[in-house]
């Protein structure tokens, strides 16, 4: 018998993928695209700017898709850049719209009145939030806990410091997926796993204290380094990596996803980006 699915979907401001509605697992992707609304232009910016890691998480969206495709679970990926307005922060936080990031001046930004701020809350935050309660419930009708996992990339070098994780997984006060990942990950012995790093996971009001701790749910955000997966090659092998270790997992802490019965969770071959995973 054919599993109960949730329906792909989309509008300006998100992208579901369909996937399982029992599996126990949704994606997200916050700052999946650099994509700026007609009416906005390039907020002033040079193309160049759009490019760098200030208008969105570099190959995170790829990482996602082929996720989402693999385990057959749903996935909701915004579909606008994060310097419009940041869907990872809460409506009362002074970053939500940046007016300078990482050294650029955003002229769009600059004069920004209450109406235009509300205007982009109303467009471009609010449904893309909207879509994801509406995957939760849908999900919640099948499963009666599904884990929530935020997929992100960091740079590799950040003000100058150089960034050694090539993984980081970000939590607050519930650690029933983070506890799992960062055992998994630092278990196969390759890797520099971040707790809590290049980030930590405590910010109030950010999406997955929204839909995961205030609604009880398992909950974690996975930081990709960006240099691993900026090319095809690099989101492929995280997709097949990060689902190894789902399954690897689902059944522990009581987390009860019902993902990968059928998928190989032996470790994905190594030596294929041994030259780009960089010293441990």
């Amino acid at each position: 018998m054919p599993s109960l699915r949730i329906s792909a979907s989309s509008a300006p401001s998100y992208n579901v993928l369909g996937g399982r509605a029992d599996a126990g697992l949704i994606l997200i992707c916050d700052h999946a695209e650099n994509t700026l609304p007609a009416e906005y232009g390039s907020l002033g910016l040079p193309e160049t700017e759009l490019q760098r890691h200030i208008a969105y998480d570099i190959g995170a969206k790829g990482v996602v898709e082929r996720l989402s495709a693999l385990l057959d679970v749903p996935a909701v990926l915004s579909r606008f850049s994060r310097l419009l307005i940041d869907p990872n922060r809460g409506i009362d936080d002074p970053t939500l719209i940046m007016r300078l990031s990482d050294g650029a001046i955003v002229p769009g930004n600059r004069s920004l009145t209450p109406e235009e701020r509300e205007k982009r809350i109303a467009q471009w935050f609010r449904p893309y939030h909207e879509a994801i309660d509406r995957v939760i419930d849908e999900a919640r009708a099948h499963h009666p806990h599904p884990v929530l996992l935020s997929i992100h990339s960091f740079t590799e070098v950040w003000r100058g410091a150089i960034r050694p994780w090539q993984i980081g997984i970000l939590w607050d006060a519930d650690d029933r997926v983070a506890g799992p990942l960062i055992d998994t990950f630092v278990s196969e012995g390759d890797l520099l796993v971040g707790n809590n790093e290049p980030y930590s996971g405590k910010l109030k009001g950010d999406c997955m204290w929204t839909h995961g701790t205030q609604r009880g749910l398992p909950h974690a955000l996975i930081e990709l380094r960006q240099d691993l997966i900026r090319d095809e090659a690099g989101q492929k092998y995280w997709a097949q990596r990060i689902a190894g270790v789902m399954c690897k997992i689902r059944n522990r802490r009581g987390l009860a996803m019902k993902i990968g019965e059928d998928y190989p969770t032996q470790d994905v071959a190594r030596g294929s980006l041994s030259g780009e995973l960089g010293p441990i």
